[in-house]
């Protein structure tokens, strides 16, 4: 089939590139001229696995191609997917559509023949319904079907989740939109997903609810590591043995610093102002926003207690700075908060990660950014662990000792084992850990 992806952000690109490989031909379209040239050249405008292979191959095999205009792929296409990004506006929370609605009038003026519009962006209740108006107030004789098709990608595993996903949510009640859909995740077929046809409002809360509910979850079982703290009990045993009940599950009950990326912060703010207009506050939701952020607020203290005391003048060395590992993704993460924090408290910052790096400097004047882990403990007083990247698992612990100023380690997400630095004469703190 032929597919026009509007926007090569993170969702559109990898969906572009993974309709592509089930055989689809696939434009994927973005205004950038520099960030289409790239694509062209291989380079990919964000760090995810086995994305630049992909997109190679689909190139080279020509099923993928990349435009700054999109008249002749959405003229000539069979779906057209609005891939672009609905940041949280400012003052209110909900989501910005601006983008989102500025292509429907730009695809209104190009459809041909009966047409099926994707929205693949994460867009509030009901947002369907405003594109369809827009597009049939703007040409009344198009022939479209608007259908939902949330995504479902977790950064880092993005094209497995896409290849293999739990399930398949489509939101239409329209049978000629309901076959193209089928065909174009036909592929899917083999590992038997399920795909879940729903009304168009059904579909685009679907995706909502399940960002909110993880959000909950991983809010939860951080509120458990601090009473387990406060106890002396420890949270990674408590979320074996709750996550091994299959009603609760084992995933998304891993303690930190706090939730963030693209995700889960934005969404969780838009469905909580979403409810509030609907005259249905979810409270759950409401709390488990308000709990995110202190928590994040208050990783300074942890710093500050790992290390008994004022921070002025100390040198504080994070291992980590994206959201989680496998992406060079800094939104919402916990680093734009406590570095920050620590540099007003007088704090020298110098930090490694390994692909963040360069989207963290936009974010975080005053960082000494090193080359690596050894030297970005160098020196320092305490050593922070804030994202869990695999090469930060199994660090040379005796060379890290001869190079800090201080052996100290605060563990933000329980990587070591207590036992293993302690017995190196590390003073050691973790989360949710006694």
């Amino acid at each position: 089939m032929r597919v026009a992806m509007i926007g090569t952000g993170y969702v559109g690109l990898v969906s572009g590139a993974c309709f592509a490989d089930f055989g689809h031909d696939v434009v994927c379209v973005d205004r950038d001229e520099g960030k289409i040239e790239r694509l062209r050249n291989g380079v990919m405008p964000i760090f995810e696995p086995g994305l630049d292979d992909l997109v190679g191959q689909n190139v080279r095999d020509g099923r993928l191609t990349f435009e700054t205009s999109s008249a002749e792929a959405v003229r000539s296409a069979d779906a057209v997917f609005i891939a672009v990004g609905t940041p949280s506006r400012r003052g209110d929370g909900h989501a910005d559509l601006s983008f989102v609605y500025a292509v429907a009038e730009e695809i209104a003026d190009l459809v041909e023949g009966f047409t099926v519009i994707v929205t693949k962006s994460t867009v509030p209740v009901g947002t369907g319904d405003e594109i369809e108006r827009i597009i049939k107030q703007r040409r009344p004789d198009a022939d479209v079907a608007v259908v939902s098709n949330p995504e479902f990608l977790r950064e880092g595993a993005a094209i497995g989740d896409f290849k293999r996903p739990d399930r398949v949510v489509v939101g239409t009640e329209d049978q000629r939109a309901q076959e193209v859909m089928t065909e174009l995740y036909r592929p899917l077929n083999l590992n038997e997903t399920p795909i879940l046809f729903t009304a168009r409002r059904t579909s685009e809360l679907i995706k909502y609810a399940a960002n909110a509910f993880l959000a909950l979850k991983i809010t939860f079982i951080n509120e458990t590591a601090d009473l387990c703290e406060a106890v002396g009990a420890d949270v990674q045993q408590v979320a074996r043995g709750i996550g091994l009940d299959k009603r609760i599950g084992g995933k998304f009950l891993h303690a930190g610093p706090g939730y963030g990326g693209s995700c889960f912060p934005k969404d969780t703010l838009a469905l909580v102002r979403t409810a509030r207009e609907a005259g249905r506050p979810m409270r759950l939701v409401e709390t488990t926003v308000e709990i995110n952020d202190a928590r994040k607020a208050a990783l300074v203290t942890r710093v500050s207690d790992a290390i008994d005391g004022d921070l002025k003048g100390k040198r504080i060395a994070l291992l980590g700075l994206t959201f989680k590992p496998n992406t060079d993704d800094m939104r919402d993460a916990p680093s734009l908060t406590l570095v920050p924090a620590l540099i007003a408290a007088g704090a020298e910052v110098q930090a490694f990660d390994p692909e963040g790096m360069t989207e963290a400097a936009k974010h975080l004047p005053g960082v000494s950014f090193k080359t690596g882990p050894y030297e970005a403990v160098e020196g320092a007083d305490v050593v922070v662990v804030l994202t869990e990247w695999d090469q930060f698992r199994a660090l040379d612990l005796d060379r890290v000792k001869t190079l800090v100023r201080t052996p100290v380690v605060l563990d933000l997400r329980n990587v070591y084992q207590p036992s293993d630095l302690r017995s190196r004469g590390f003073r050691y703190s973790s989360i949710g850990r006694a």
